[in-house]
């Protein structure tokens, strides 16, 4: 680092907070959780989601038990207007689950966002605008009364409007953002001036979002500004005090905990943290710290891979291998040492009365998400089957099927146990390479055309018609078949024509590189009459080829 360049920093100011109290309590329930993901995650996303992604994700979500969901922004574009109107339209909302959409304070949006949620039973509008010092004086060039001023004329928009709908309920949020950049004594008057508007009673609160929207300081500083607003409210009785925490310093998530600690009482956050720059708060890892700690999160995670599976398939993000509780390595170990004591401490579980989890390097039951302990060490002799799939895949590209890696886990401890000593990367590889890729026997493809291809939209079907060259040792036999696929048609002609009878069970594939002559790598297993099952592996620029390679790939296989 260049030592003139942290001249231009300071340390963020310290709150005058001498009784604090929130150091000495423990988080002993549940907040109210409000996932952002279908807005705030939404709009950090590289390709936005669909009409049809969203609804994936917002089914996800009231699986999970989230009862409030911040659908959209629905003013800002179409698509986000008329997700909003379908949710409404095709009564997919649960009668237990409240929508939340997002406006500015600005009066055509506000308009437009209640047009969006005609005829919804209840919603909560949220309404925002930006008051941090910063700015204040840098982006807006307006003064405490003129940003005050706008907060209370939105808020007096949104109780004009509600009258235009009096089938639906309302209830409101309000956020001053940058909550954490701005000053606390005028963070509290802008609050109290859109309350003293809004009228929230005990029985009525209003939300008070305090966002964290950029993170600018330790996570004790945040609870420190939680803590002094609260203590500081005319009316706190009246409010439900919100947190939005953002991750640039690393610390949404002990932020949170602590503001929590400090007298928040719902938490507004993201799945895996996903949002603008370093993400929102991980809702998954928060509510599973609580977990760890004996508090019931009151979300579903007992299935974490399928979190992980929407998540990624949504959102178009990979979750990181390490990430807490629901990363890909998160439950194994290399180290030989921590492997034993892993083992030990669940043998020793598995006989203990207590029912309490204690065991070394585990802070968390896998089994209580949905996901196994397995044991990875350097690949050796005793090396796990998820070591040698985690060595393909990162190192090669090679994104073995969970199922297929046992089989190929088997050919290297047997490989191993030959040797002697550790295998090296590209040993590895290379015995890869030669059971899957080289093996031209009995069989290998010469060449291959789709001769007819056919889909009937009406009815979905489809069939097509080819002719493939396989060679058979010196000889070279042309077959043709029809099925509902080019890889159909190929697996009957081989069935009539060559081999007789098989089945295939299981069919994956995946890009191995990018760019305009991109190989696709496909893994197909079949199973002979006599109930043998094999793996075959193809890569090709063209995905049916690869896939018939594949399939030649598992007929050489011997037993």
């Amino acid at each position: 680092m260049n030592p003139e360049a942290v001249k231009k920093y300071r340390p963020f100011p310290k709150i005058d907070l001498p009784q604090r109290t929130w150091p000495n309590k423990a988080i002993n329930t549940a907040p109210t959780w409000c996932s952002v993901d279908l807005r705030d995650g939404n709009q950090a996303l590289i390709q936005p989601m669909s009409l049809q992604k969203k609804l994936e994700m917002f089914k996800l979500l009231t699986d999970m038990g989230f009862k409030e969901i911040e659908v959209g922004f629905p003013s800002a574009s179409q698509v986000e207007f008329e997700f909003t109107r379908t949710l409404i339209e095709e009564n997919l909302i649960p009668d237990d689950v409240l929508i939340q959409v997002l406006t500015q304070a600005r009066e055509h949006l506000i308009r437009k966002t209640y047009e969006s949620i005609r005829g919804a039973k209840e919603v909560i509008v949220h309404i925002y605008n930006s008051t941090s010092t910063l700015q204040r004086r840098t982006v807006f060039k307006m003064n405490r009364k003129e940003i005050i001023a706008l907060a209370v004329e939105g808020a007096k928009l949104l109780k004009e409007e509600e009258q235009k709908y009096p089938e639906t309920k309302f209830r409101y949020e309000y956020s001053p953002e940058s909550f954490t950049g701005t000053e606390l004594d005028f963070a509290l008057e802008i609050c109290e001036a859109v309350m003293e508007v809004m009228k929230p009673t005990k029985d009525n609160r209003l939300i008070l979002n305090l966002p964290a929207t950029v993170e600018l300081s330790a996570p004790n500083i945040y609870a420190d500004q939680i803590e002094w607003f609260c203590n500081n409210m005319s009316n706190r009785e009246a409010a439900i005090i919100s947190l939005h925490a953002h991750n640039d310093r690393g610390c949404a998530v002990a932020a949170t905990e602590m503001a929590l600690m400090a007298g928040g009482e719902r938490v507004e956050g993201t799945l895996f943290g996903n949002g603008e720059r370093t993400g929102n708060v991980d809702i998954v890892t928060l509510a599973l710290n609580m977990f760890t700690q004996g508090v019931d999160p009151k979300l579903d995670l007992s299935d974490i891979n399928r979190l992980v599976d929407v998540y990624e398939r949504v959102c178009r993000l990979p979750i990181h291998p390490r990430h807490p509780y629901a990363g890909e390595l998160v439950y194994t170990a290399f180290s030989g040492s921590h492997q034993d004591a892993i083992n030990k401490g669940m043998t020793a579980y598995e006989v203990t009365d207590s029912g309490l989890w204690e065991v070394p390097y585990l802070p968390i039951d896998p089994s209580d998400v949905g996901r196994t302990y397995e044991s990875i060490i350097r690949i050796n002799s005793q090396s796990g089957k998820g070591g040698v799939a985690y060595i393909m895949d990162k190192e090669f590209g090679y994104k073995m099927p969970k199922n297929m890696h046992p089989e190929f886990g088997t050919i290297v401890q047997q490989l191993t146990d030959k040797e002697g000593r550790e295998l090296l990367s590209k040993e590895i590889f290379a015995a890869f390479e030669s059971t899957y890729l080289t093996a031209r026997t009995p069989y290998s493809l010469k060449g291959f055309n789709v001769i007819k291809r056919h889909i009937d939209d009406s009815e979905k079907l489809s069939s097509a018609l080819i002719e493939a060259e396989v060679r058979i040792g010196e000889e070279v036999k042309t077959i043709t078949g029809k099925g509902n696929g080019p890889l159909d048609a190929f697996c009957s002609a081989m069935k009539n024509d060559i081999t007789g009878e098989f089945t295939l069970c299981s069919y994956h594939e995946h890009a191995l590189n990018g760019g305009s002559a991109a190989r696709a790598a496909a893994y197909i297993e079949i199973e002979k009459p006599e109930g043998h099952k094999a793996w075959g592996v193809g890569v090709d620029t063209d995905i049916i080829v690869a896939s018939i390679k594949a399939v030649l790939s598992a007929l050489n296989r011997k037993k």
